[in-house]
Formats: structure tokens, sequence, C-alpha cells
């Protein structure tokens, strides 16, 4: 209780900005409305200028330091920049965590076999922890984008290669929802699907069971505690080849569930990808 009324709070009182942004967007398009659209470089002209004026009365935080970004129009400041480490080769062929030495699959994905195909992730959990955080309870939505166009950008042939039918965010349950005030997998998802193309369904995959909080619990807990927790809110649509969107991948207990829940439905390959993911969290 007393983490869903911070999350509530936080979300509320660190939000404002953004939802003055949104409407502020809206607002701009309610207008241009009333003339004759734009087209060709008059249309890019005034999108980069409107874009300056959203800068200057709302101003984005950075995904790292959180201060406002320098240099203005930017998504993060450049200082900041290699602060988030990439994950590099070699990574578990599997779910695509850091392999200390060359080799298939990490320790984890030896002992265990997954419901899901692959996955990937962008960042080492290390190095993307804070961000991540504020993210989820600070109601920075704003870093969506930045996190969905260097996914696009660095697992973007990973994502085009697999084909996928759509993009399926991991979803909340409604009480966490209510609390937190958006789910931070559907923002990621939303960003990349924008960038790359690809449909992402927020309404498909819902959450029916409010799960306790993971991170303190082991491998065998965590399985135990996601039993049932997935189920299929739409039949009007068929899926064969899904990609899941989470923040973090840890032991896979989450998109297994999911997974299987999945393709009972009918799926019959599940992939995901993750913001970061690390060992040991």
């Amino acid at each position: 209780m007393r983490r869903e009324n911070l999350e509530r709070r936080s979300a509320q009182d660190r939000s404002a900005a953004e939802r003055k942004r949104r409407a502020a967007g809206a607002g701009a398009e309610r207008a241009g409305t009333k003339r004759a659209p734009k087209t060709g470089a008059a249309a890019e002209a005034a999108s980069k200028i409107w874009r300056g004026v959203l800068q200057l009365l709302f101003p984005l935080r950075c995904p790292v330091c959180d201060d406002i970004v320098v240099p203005a129009g930017e998504k993060i400041c450049l200082e900041c920049l290699g602060k988030l480490e990439l994950l590099t080769p070699p990574w578990c062929m599997k779910c695509g965590k850091k392999l200390p030495r060359e080799g298939e699959f990490c320790a984890d994905c030896m002992k265990k076999r997954h419901v899901f195909r692959r996955g990937r992730a962008l960042y080492a959990y290390e190095s993307a922890a804070p961000s991540i955080y504020r993210f989820k309870y600070g109601g920075r939505r704003e870093y969506a984008d930045f996190y969905g166009e260097q996914m696009a950008q660095y697992l973007g042939s990973y994502i085009r290669g697999l084909q996928p039918d759509a993009l399926l965010p991991v979803p909340l349950h409604r009480r966490r929802m209510a609390a937190r005030g958006y789910n931070q997998a559907q923002l990621i998802a939303e960003a990349v699907g924008r960038r790359l193309g690809v449909p992402v369904y927020t309404d498909f995959l819902v959450r029916v069971k409010n799960t306790a909080p993971l991170k303190y619990e082991n491998p065998k807990e965590r399985q135990n505690n996601l039993k049932k927790a997935f189920n299929i809110a739409r039949n009007d649509v068929k899926l064969k080849r899904v990609v899941l969107v989470d923040d973090i991948y840890t032991t896979g207990s989450t998109m297994d569930e999911a997974a299987e829940t999945l393709k009972e439905a009918g799926a019959e390959e599940v992939f995901f990808i993750a913001l970061a993911c690390g060992t040991g969290i």
C-alpha cells in the first residue's frame, strides 16, 4: 500500500510537465486542422519550430542525470550518453544476458527450459537502474521516447528479422496501473513500434493476478507467484509470432508465463525485448 501511494503521488507530481506538453501538442494539432496542411519542407520547418517552442516551455529531462537536457533539442545530455552501457557480444543466445566469456548460453538458461524462443536486451542493468527506477516510479514518461529510439537503433535489425505480427507490452494489473498512471512497458513498445512500423497491441494480453513485487523473490517464488497471472482479452485477433516488451529481464519467469498464455491462445513463437537485463536481480 505504501509503494502504491508513493507511486501515485510521484506520478501525479512529476508528470505534470509531460501532460502539459501533450496537451499543447494536441492543441496545436486541433488548430492545424483549420488551415490547409503543410507539405514537404514547409511542414518539416513548422514541425521543428513547434518542437523548439515545446522545448522552451517544457524542457525534457535527461534519462541519466535527470537535469534539463543540454543541448536543448536532444533527448539526453551528450555527456551522459556513454553512461548507459549497451549490451555487447558475447551474450546468451536464449535470453540475451551478457556472458563473461565466449559461449552459447548463460548459467540460468543452461539450467532452465524457457517457454519463449529468444530475447534481447539493450542495456546492462547496473548502468540503467537509476534511470529505469525514475521512469517506473518517478513519473518520467518522457524517457520512453529516448529508450524507444535507442532500442530501434540497436535492436531494430533483430526485431525486423523476426518479422513479428505485433509487439505486446507486458501488462500491469489494473490496480497497479491506477496507482502508477501508466504502464512503462507500453510506453516503450509504442515508441519502438512507431519507429519500426510494427503494430502494438496494448489490450491483447492482460494481467488478471495482482502479483507481489518480484525483485525480492527467488526464481522458484517468482514462478509460483506468476502462475495464471495473464489472460487473453481479445479473440478477434490471431497472432502467430509476437515480441513481448518489458523494462527489465531477470529470471525469465514473467516472460515464460506470458509466453505460455500466448501459446495456449495459438501463438507459435514468442520472443522478447527488454530495456535492461543483468544477473542477480
